[in-house]
């Protein structure tokens, strides 16, 4: 089965391009073009193709606005938003609204033809070059979800005591502005390190500063 290919960019050289290496490939075919965002969404409500290819950053609707529209009226056409952006929250955004690949501007050449296959069989596509981006930026975001989740389990009191420990004050300093007794702020410290599964000093500091909710002047 051949796959019907719309390619949206504002530059005709680079629809062009585009066009010539996904026609070497006998199983796609592009049967419309587009220049800018509100055209890229009339020709693809009249032509309706399988996939449609757009640049992220277009006059009179950009890439990802379009990619809303297009998802909205026609859910099942697989989107490809090639960009010049690396970032994580341009990816996240263009997948949010609705495109199912993404492609660094100076790979699209030769990652478009596996792109548009991969996304047409109705899985994502990633750039090589930013998986690793994308996977390092999930991990962090999963330890910082995780710091919340244990920083949770501790009392008002305790969290007291913790940004007082980050900011470097000692049991005795605490108790004094506390106003309770240095004993009791060391009960509060081990309480702590056993709420958060940490054996030490640094692994509580840890936990309180990559959760977000403690500050560091």
């Amino acid at each position: 089965m051949t796959i019907k290919v719309i390619i949206a960019d504002d530059h005709p050289i680079i629809i062009d391009g585009l066009k010539q290496i996904l026609e070497k490939d006998d199983n796609i075919k592009v049967i419309g073009e587009a220049n800018n965002g509100h055209d890229l969404i009339n020709i693809t409500e009249q032509l309706l193709p399988e996939v449609v290819v757009m640049d992220i950053a277009m006059p009179k609707l950009n890439g990802i606005e379009a990619a809303q529209k297009i998802h909205i009226i026609c859910p099942y056409i697989k989107i490809i938003i090639f960009s010049m952006h690396t970032s994580s929250e341009y990816i996240f955004r263009a997948f949010q609204a609705g495109a199912k690949g993404y492609i660094i501007k100076s790979s699209v050449g030769k990652e478009i033809v596996e792109a548009v296959k991969t996304v047409y069989s109705n899985r994502h596509y990633l750039s090589n070059e930013i998986q690793g981006t994308i996977v390092e930026d999930y991990i962090e975001q999963r330890k910082f979800e995780l710091s919340q989740n244990l920083i949770e389990k501790l009392s008002v009191r305790e969290r007291e005591v913790l940004q007082l420990v980050v900011e470097g004050k000692t049991s005795l300093q605490i108790s004094k502005i506390i106003n309770i007794s240095a004993k009791t702020v060391d009960t509060y410290r081990h309480r702590m390190m056993r709420k958060l599964n940490v054996s030490d000093l640094t692994g509580l500091i840890k936990i309180a500063i990559s959760s977000g909710i403690i500050h560091i002047e």
